[in-house]
């Protein structure tokens, strides 16, 4: 089966639909999410990706993110996803969304309608081997620090989506 992707504009209406690869060969602005998942003492469950993503394999990236299913929506889609990376689901809020673009070194080119989604989950994740190499539990202050000192390890995304989260959001989710 071929995934497909949602096309968007600037204002995050639908546009079209397009193959998955497609859309980021040829840098077509899409809809995708970001969920960050903090356990009670506000750290944040992050992942490695694994080393068969066909971009930013092996990095570091927030809990879970992905793009939502033509006739799926942002809810649906992440909390079918959370169930399928990390093992577990438990209850999101969207908290706002932005738009990015960058260019890979295998030509590929991520142009994303990106909305990023909290949630708090206090148990053991049971990561799936497919998609996440490894998976740990880390606070905000030693993630931003380890972004400083080694950038090249983590994500795109997660770095412009982990300047915007305030510590409102995670006060609210983790309470």
């Amino acid at each position: 089966m071929t995934e497909e992707v949602i096309l968007a504009d600037k204002n995050n209406r639908k546009v079209g639909i397009e193959e998955k690869i497609k859309a980021h060969q040829e840098g077509k602005l899409h809809r995708a999410f970001s969920i960050f998942i903090f356990n009670s003492k506000k750290d944040l469950l992050i992942q490695q990706r694994a080393k068969t993503k066909y971009h930013s394999a092996g990095l570091w990236s927030n809990t879970v993110c992905s793009h939502p299913r033509p006739g799926e929506t942002y809810q649906q889609a992440a909390h079918r996803r959370l169930k399928e990376e990390m093992g577990f689901d438990c209850k999101l809020k969207k908290v706002f969304c932005f738009i990015y673009k960058t260019d890979f070194q295998n030509s590929l080119i991520e142009n994303e309608y990106d909305c990023v989604f909290t949630g708090k989950f206090d148990g053991k994740p049971k990561p799936n081997a497919q998609e996440i190499m490894d998976s740990k539990w880390v606070s905000i202050e030693e993630l931003k620090q380890d972004i400083i000192k080694n950038s090249d390890k983590y994500s795109v995304w997660l770095k412009i989506a982990l300047e915007k989260i305030k510590s409102n959001h995670i006060k609210e989710v983790t309470k």
